[in-house]
């Protein structure tokens, strides 16, 4: 074998081996029971989940009024911000994991330096009830948040100047979420309705009906899961960017899966017993996990719409569910006030 042929074929078995070592996040595992931790402390139900985007920490939003830091792989308690004087309704970490944002029914957003021991570096006023849900958008400049005052508000992070007041939806503001890129907001509310906006002018950009109840949470499905929605509805996304398709899920018990370029219904997942509280796509793209007031998690595979595993979650409702990016760990929260982390399988 000449010395070319070699360098091919160890190039090939190393490639089989890095395959074979890759973090399971980006195949196809998916949580099971039991938890692998069960992080207790709050005294109230469980808001928010979410991962940071580099370290092994997850962020838990209470009722309680504050927020915790929690390390996942270990389960170790790491600290907690206190600062909100009302519940906790969500929180969000800068693209680069340097803050964290939170909003609160005190009418309130915090921002936190993560890199400065959680110091809370600026409060943001302007909503006029309380904030249900914050996101910063793309590079972490912009946030943006939803509130029960029926208003969403775009902030310049540097400054905590409000930039633009987005008016829209008739009741209140569950959720708002940007795409990838941050060209698109979508925010769904109490009027039943799931509408898209354009962060730069606040322009809405379309208005999807189809549920029958409040539209609690919502999800843009990754590029990664065009593939799978292709093989699910025969539809072609017009291009592999972000935001073209989207969840949404209510308390009519459904999970609906929108064309948001068409503002199409393309199928709803039915299954649950009760509410739909939170959404998340699992990185692979191939699956959608849910979490529920029937206290359960499910794991729906994309490319048939079938629940391919359910199981409770928590001893009373479940409220918020996050897969984390880098890594196979799953959170959920419930309103049992405890915080759990799930291996995938």
């Amino acid at each position: 074998m000449d010395q070319e042929s070699k360098i091919s074929q160890l190039t090939e078995e190393l490639s089989e081996t890095l395959a074979a070592r890759r973090p399971a996040a980006a195949g196809d595992l998916i949580p099971k029971a039991p938890e692998k931790h069960a992080l207790t402390g709050h005294r109230s139900p469980i808001t928010a989940v979410k991962f940071h985007p580099v370290f092994a920490l997850v962020a838990s939003a209470s009722e309680d009024a504050t927020i915790r830091i929690w390390d996942y792989e270990t389960g170790e308690y790491e600290r907690t911000l206190k600062g909100h004087t009302k519940a906790v309704n969500n929180v969000s970490w800068h693209p680069k994991g340097e803050l964290l944002a939170s909003c609160a029914a005190d009418l309130t957003i915090k921002l936190w330096d993560a890199t400065a021991d959680y110091g809370c570096i600026r409060t943001l006023y302007g909503h006029d009830h309380l904030v249900s849900s914050i996101a910063f958008i793309s590079g972490g400049d912009i946030l943006v948040s939803a509130s029960r005052d029926t208003t969403i508000k775009v902030w310049e992070v540097s400054s905590g100047y409000c930039s633009r007041t987005i008016v829209g939806h008739d009741d209140w503001v569950r959720s708002v979420i940007p795409t990838a890129d941050g060209r698109l907001l979508a925010s769904c509310a109490n009027d039943q309705s799931v509408r898209l906006w354009d962060p730069s002018n606040g322009d809405c950009r379309g208005e999807l009906r189809g549920h029958e109840h409040v539209v609690e949470c919502l999800a843009f499905a990754p590029v990664s899961a065009y593939a799978a929605i292709k093989e699910l509805t025969g539809v072609v996304a017009e291009e592999a960017a972000p935001g073209q398709y989207m969840v949404s899920g209510s308390r009519d018990k459904t999970i609906i899966l929108w064309d948001v370029t068409t503002e199409q219904e393309l199928y709803t997942f039915s299954g649950h017993d009760n509410w739909v509280r939170g959404v998340a796509f699992h990185p692979s793209g191939n699956f959608l996990l849910s979490v529920s007031d029937d206290k359960t998690l499910k794991t729906w595979d994309l490319k048939t719409g079938r629940c391919v595993r359910s199981f409770d979650a928590h001893d009373h409702f479940a409220t918020c569910v996050d897969f984390c990016e880098h890594s196979t760990a799953v959170a959920t929260g419930g309103v049992d006030s405890v915080v759990k982390i799930w291996a995938c399988a």
